[in-house]
C-alpha cells in the first residue's frame, strides 16, 4: 500500500507538505500545480488514508471541463476553479467524479453523479443534454440563459471597467487589447464580454484603440505573435491590455527582444492574476479573478441545492479586483514609434 513517502518522491516534493496537501492544509504556501500533481500522485498510486474509520460520501460531485488537462496546465485558470471545488468536497466528506469534454466517454462517466458542474464554455445543444442528464447543475465561467440552471461567473464588466479607469487615470489614452478566440460547439465562436466592454469604454471615452486590437488564443506563444504583429506594424499604443496572464507574459518578452522597454515604453495589464503575475519581470499589474472561490461557491452551492431543493437558479457575479504591481507607468506621451 501506498506511503506518504511514496508520494512525496513520485511527486518531487517533501513529505510534509505531501502530508498538508492530502490534509487539506489551507495555510500551506505552495502553487496550484503542485498540489493537483500530490493529489494526482496519490490516485494513481491508490493512496488511502490511515488512522481513522471511512466515513460514507455524503453524495458525489460531477466535474466536467472544457479544457484539456494540457491546456489546464498552459492557463491555471480554469486549474483554479477545478482546485477549489477539490479542497471543498476533500473538507465536507464529497466523493468527486471528473472528466474532461475532450474525453470520449465522458457523458457515461458522469451519468450517476447526484450534481454536476461544468467548468468553462459549452453549446446550448451540450447545455441541454447536460440538464436533461441532472437538473441539479451549476455552471463556472458562463452565464446561462435559463431560469432552471445556477451559474457563477466573474463580473468582467466591473473588472474591465476598473482596469481603464486605472490606465486613463496615469494619461493613457492610446490603450490596446489582446484577447484569445474560443470556440464551442462546431466551431461556434464564442464572444469575449470583455472585448465589447473594452470597445464600449473606449469608445465613451474618445479613446484610440482600433488599430491595435489583436486577436489570437489564450497562450504565452500568441501574446508573443499579437504584439510582433503591432511591432512590425509600426506603431504602438501606450498601453495594451491582456485578457489573460499568460498572454501579457508573451507581450512582455516580444517587447522585450526588440528593445520596447515595459512600463518604460509601454505600459501591460493582465487579467487573472496567476501565482507567476507576481514575479514576471516586470511584476505584472493585472485583475485578479476569483477563480478559487468560485469553485468553492460552486460545490458549496450544489451542496445547498442537494438538501434544500429550491426553486428559483441562482445567478451570481463575483467581483474582481485590480492589483497594481510594476508593469505600468504615467505617461505624457501618447504614441511609441517603432
Amino acid at each position: 500500500m501506498a506511503t506518504i513517502k511514496d508520494i512525496a518522491s513520485a511527486a518531487g516534493v517533501s513529505a510534509a507538505a505531501v502530508s498538508r496537501i492530502l490534509n487539506n492544509d489551507e495555510t500551506l504556501n505552495v502553487s496550484p500545480e503542485t498540489r493537483q500533481k500530490v493529489l494526482d500522485t496519490a490516485r494513481e498510486l491508490h493512496y488511502v488514508k490511515r488512522g481513522r474509520p471511512s466515513v460514507k460520501s455524503l453524495f458525489t460531485l460531477g466535474i466536467i471541463q472544457w479544457f484539456s488537462s494540457q491546456q489546464e496546465l498552459e492557463d491555471n485558470y480554469y486549474l483554479l476553479i477545478r482546485q477549489g471545488i477539490e479542497d471543498y468536497c476533500l473538507s465536507h466528506n464529497i466523493q468527486i467524479v471528473r472528466t474532461y469534454k475532450s474525453d470520449i466517454n465522458y457523458m457515461d462517466v458522469l451519468k450517476d453523479v447526484d450534481c454536476l458542474i461544468c467548468i468553462g464554455k459549452f453549446s446550448q445543444e451540450e447545455i441541454s443534454y447536460l440538464y436533461e442528464m441532472n437538473s441539479c447543475i451549476l455552471f463556472l465561467d458562463m452565464p446561462v440563459n435559463d431560469d432552471r440552471i445556477s451559474t457563477i461567473i466573474p463580473d468582467f464588466g466591473e473588472a474591465v471597467t476598473e482596469a481603464l479607469d486605472y490606465l486613463t487615470g496615469i494619461g493613457h489614452r492610446e490603450i490596446g487589447f489582446f484577447t484569445g478566440k474560443e470556440y464551442i460547439g462546431e466551431n461556434h465562436l464564442y464572444p469575449d464580454y470583455r472585448k465589447k466592454v473594452f470597445i464600449d469604454y473606449c469608445d465613451a471615452h474618445d479613446l484610440i484603440y482600433e488599430p491595435y486590437i489583436q486577436e489570437g488564443v489564450f497562450q504565452i506563444s500568441s501574446g508573443y505573435e499579437m504584439a510582433c504583429n503591432l511591432i512590425n506594424g509600426g506603431k504602438l499604443p501606450t498601453a495594451i491590455f491582456a485578457a489573460s496572464d499568460p498572454i501579457a507574459f508573451g507581450a512582455i518578452k516580444a517587447f522585450t527582444e526588440h528593445g520596447i522597454r515595459v512600463p518604460e515604453d509601454i505600459s501591460i495589464v493582465g487579467f487573472d492574476d496567476i501565482n507567476m503575475a507576481q514575479f514576471s519581470a516586470p511584476p505584472l499589474t493585472t485583475v485578479s479573478a476569483p477563480a478559487y472561490h468560485m469553485g468553492m461557491y460552486g460545490a458549496s452551492i450544489l451542496q445547498h441545492l442537494l438538501r434544500e431543493h429550491p426553486g428559483p437558479a441562482l445567478k451570481i457575479k463575483l467581483p474582481c479586483k485590480l492589483v497594481v504591481r510594476n508593469s505600468c507607468k504615467a505617461i505624457e506621451k501618447q504614441l511609441i514609434s517603432v
